[in-house]
């Protein structure tokens, strides 16, 4: 078994969704979404914590990294777990130029079942 995980996140809550949006010449927003179809919890006991991406222009070795989020709030309070009523949604938009085209990957972070990846392909 893979310990980084995978699958159709049309079928799999884990699966960090990348969408791609071209915003000018060779300007796009990225945005990655974990349970985009099948929403995926967001308490203190079971969460995402952390999402990252990663272009690899066509023709490189090696992939940049465009940006890490976490998603920190899942409800803590001084209260006790669950009881602040405010909830981090795993969605972030990394913005960034590129004059080749390539491969976007993405990963994901659950608290209980571990790291998740996807990639999209990336046309100028």
């Amino acid at each position: 078994m893979s310990w980084i995980q995978t699958d159709d996140w049309k079928n799999e809550k884990h699966v960090p969704v990348i969408e791609i949006e071209k915003k000018g010449d060779n300007l796009f927003h990225i945005t990655i979404s974990v349970g985009k179809e099948i929403p995926h919890p967001n308490t203190t006991a079971h969460h995402i914590k952390w999402a990252d991406a990663f272009f690899l222009p066509e023709g490189e070795k090696f992939p940049v990294e465009i940006g890490y989020h976490t998603f920190d709030h899942h409800g803590e309070s001084t209260q006790g777990a669950d009881t602040s009523k405010m909830y981090s949604e795993p969605y972030a938009v990394f913005v960034f130029k590129t004059e080749k085209p390539g491969t976007i990957m993405a990963t994901s972070y659950c608290n209980i079942h571990g790291l998740w990846k996807n990639e999209a392909k990336l046309e100028l």
